[in-house]
């Protein structure tokens, strides 16, 4: 019961903090976007590693200044606090992971997609191998034809907190580096090909 308590005063305390922290993150750090200026109002996957998402929403707002896209989140209890806590950035939530309950999070992805959203995925979540590519994106993008942009987020003053993904927090008064692509075609290319090029993708900005 305790337990059942604290869950559900978390998940109505902790997001709304969370967002005015990653707010006030964005709003005392500099930024530089090494993107597009422009990409295709077409329904697109936007995909970064698992410990770089929290600042993901910016990158994502540079291109919809009205939200229309659907996040790939655990359905465990962290992921409910980011669930909750993505909705102060006009963005909705697909429950389940391409590792477990596949097939289902697949369909549902697909069919988001076909309704004209934008998909965030993390390739390497909700629990790893750490800046490993699922199967998960590539089958999403070659089932709707939907392109792939990859995004890095790199700030120049950070926490890493000691976790499977080694996730990033940006500390305030530094730089934010946001690297992103142009939308990318994996149609025709083979799941290995594809899986390579996502991966050495997400990877050219190392910290």
């Amino acid at each position: 019961m305790a337990k059942k308590i604290f869950r559900s005063f978390a998940l109505f305390v902790f997001p709304f903090i969370a967002s005015l922290f990653i707010r006030l993150i964005y709003l005392t750090n500099k930024k530089e976007f090494h993107s597009p200026d422009i990409i295709s109002t077409e329904p697109t996957i936007f995909a970064c590693w698992h410990g770089e998402l929290l600042m993901l929403s910016y990158l994502y707002s540079k291109y919809r200044k009205t939200p229309h896209a659907k996040v790939l989140i655990s359905s465990h209890f962290d992921g409910m606090l980011i669930a909750k806590t993505i909705t102060y950035f006009g963005l909705g939530t697909i429950y389940g992971s391409t590792n477990r309950n596949a097939a289902r999070v697949l369909m549902q992805a697909i069919k988001v997609l076909k309704e004209g959203y934008d998909v965030g995925i993390t390739p390497d979540g909700p629990k790893g191998p750490r800046h490993e590519v699922a199967d998960g994106i590539i089958v999403m993008a070659q089932k709707t034809g939907a392109k792939i942009v990859l995004v890095e987020i790199k700030p120049t003053k950070y926490w890493q907190l000691n976790s499977w993904d080694k996730f990033t927090i940006p500390k305030p008064f530094g730089m934010i580096k946001y690297y992103s692509t142009s939308p990318i075609d994996i149609s025709s290319m083979e799941l290995e090909e594809a899986r390579i090029l996502i991966k050495e993708g997400l990877k050219k900005h190392e910290i």
